[in-house]
């Protein structure tokens, strides 16, 4: 490849993967001792009230946290474990004219908030996904939206960042590298697509 050396190529290997699910089981093991279980209950029933009374989850955030917002969305939109009526939420990475148009007229940094403020009503529920916290046009759409009465969340790193600061609540994942603290916020995603769902359509044991 271009531009590297082959001592900057890390070679297929077993061991390689190993240590990665190492990694992978350290966090989550991080995150049973600590309070984020009950912070994810507690953003499930956010959602649900909000749902409940006609409102809606918006999220949102860039590159591989976009892919995030728009599964999550659609966990919510089509089903997760059960055939249910869809629910109200929205990815806005997904709209991409919104999203080259609103950057190209007014700056990157506006591409969520602004969406936001057309999509968005006082009581909706707003995800913001950023691994370091500190995404700007994350950190921009959150406090819109709080400006607006919404209830701001945001799920990032260990460090939290701006994200940390701007949110009403907030789920740090113990740790700094990208790959662990995105794998860890679509697992927190599926619980809280699962409680969701469970909640708005219970079901007979």
């Amino acid at each position: 490849m271009a531009g590297m050396s082959t001592s900057d190529v890390v070679p297929p290997s077993v061991e390689l993967v190993r240590e990665r699910l190492a990694e992978t089981i350290a966090v989550k093991q991080q995150m049973l001792s600590g309070a984020i279980a009950a912070q994810t209950v507690d953003i499930a029933r956010l959602m649900v009230e909000s749902l409940r009374s006609g409102g809606k989850v918006i999220f949102f955030g860039n590159g591989g946290s976009a892919q995030d917002a728009g599964h999550l969305a659609a966990e919510l939109m089509g089903r997760f474990a059960f055939d249910r009526p869809g629910l109200a939420a929205i990815s806005l990475p997904d709209a991409t004219a919104a999203m080259t148009a609103i950057g190209n007229d007014y700056s990157y940094d506006e591409v969520f908030a602004r969406q936001v403020l057309a999509a968005g009503r006082a009581g909706d529920v707003v995800v913001g996904l950023t691994t370091s916290g500190n995404s700007p046009n994350v950190v921009r759409a959150l406090e819109a939206a709080a400006d607006a009465g919404m209830t701001t969340v945001a799920l990032t790193g260990a460090r939290g960042g701006k994200g940390a600061e701007v949110a009403e609540f907030c789920i740090r994942v113990p740790s700094e590298d990208t790959g662990r603290v995105q794998e860890a916020c679509l697992h927190l995603g599926h619980s809280i697509c699962e409680m969701v769902e469970a909640a708005l359509f219970p079901r007979p044991r």
